[in-house]
């Protein structure tokens, strides 16, 4: 990434920031594999003050604006009570008048009910909702994997996730929803439920940027909101489009959510009708 002349992520980003004071940069730790390195960090006062101190002087020193911490995410019930008081010893040296803190949020149930919404309230500026990701090659058949409604009982969606995390009286206006910028594919499937054989692009993932596959019609599931291609070497591709992101992005206003996520960015189409990133600014500002 370059911004005038100046190259890395970091280093642009900042430019960035001084043409733009009001943009915020934060900076991610943690990741998919980090959840291990979370467990043991948080387990005692100890590690989690030497986390803190360490995450202060980084966005100090770096100018930022906070940290994303990106555990993904907590196991069970003392997992859960060791994230709050990471979050809460991180808050002693980066305080909320002056630094935003950003944590991950799964939407299984499952995974939702070892961690205290209220009380983690207190601590976080907002919270990424991971709303992808419902299907892919751990899974026995195919399925939509960012469908924001379920078509029957016991599906997962975003709008599931998002009605749980509510029904906590965890505040609407802190909710990120996520938008995946790539596509899973299901070679040898051709619609939700059925049976395939491999996945298609890197490690069953396409680019959106790539997609619709060649030679393939894009089409969307406007009852789950969901796009897909079918054939080609992707087989059955399921991801969001300018459609479904509008949708999406309408969806956040109705519920008064605080806004969208992209994962990741550097996938999208970056100008014209096809950005994601531009068709969830219009519909989330637009009239």
């Amino acid at each position: 990434m370059e911004v005038d002349g100046v190259n890395g992520c970091l280093g642009s980003f900042m430019v960035l920031k001084d043409k733009f004071p009001h943009l915020k940069v934060l900076l991610s730790i943690g990741g998919v594999d980090s959840s291990q390195s979370f467990r043991i960090l948080s387990e005692t006062a100890a590690r989690r003050d030497n986390f803190a101190k360490s995450a202060n002087l980084l966005v100090r020193e770096a100018r930022l604006d906070g940290i994303d911490i990106d555990w993904q995410h907590p196991d069970d019930a003392q997992q859960g009570s060791n994230f709050l008081s990471l979050l809460a010893t991180v808050r002693l040296y980066l305080p909320s008048e002056d630094f935003m803190v950003v944590v991950p949020l799964p939407t299984n149930s499952w995974a939702l009910q070892h961690i205290d919404l209220p009380k983690i309230e207190e601590y976080v500026d907002l919270v990424n909702l991971t709303a992808y990701d419902f299907s892919g090659p751990w899974r026995p058949t195919a399925g939509h994997h960012a469908q924001l409604y379920r078509a029957q009982e016991g599906e997962n969606s975003g709008s599931a996730a998002v009605e749980y995390i509510l029904a906590t009286g965890f505040p609407a206006k802190k909710i990120l929803l996520g938008i995946p910028v790539y596509g899973r594919s299901f070679i040898g499937a051709a619609a939700p439920g059925d049976q395939y054989h491999s996945n298609g692009g890197e490690d069953g993932i396409f680019e959106y940027k790539s997609l619709p596959r060649p030679g393939t019609q894009e089409v969307v599931d406007t009852e789950r909101c969901a796009a897909v291609c079918v054939g080609g070497d992707g087989g059955f591709v399921t991801y969001d489009n300018p459609e479904t992101v509008a949708m999406k992005g309408r969806y956040c206003k109705e519920q008064g959510l605080g806004g969208l996520f992209y994962w990741t960015g550097t996938a999208d189409i970056t100008n014209g009708p096809r950005s994601l990133v531009e068709s969830g600014f219009r519909a989330l500002h637009g009239s």
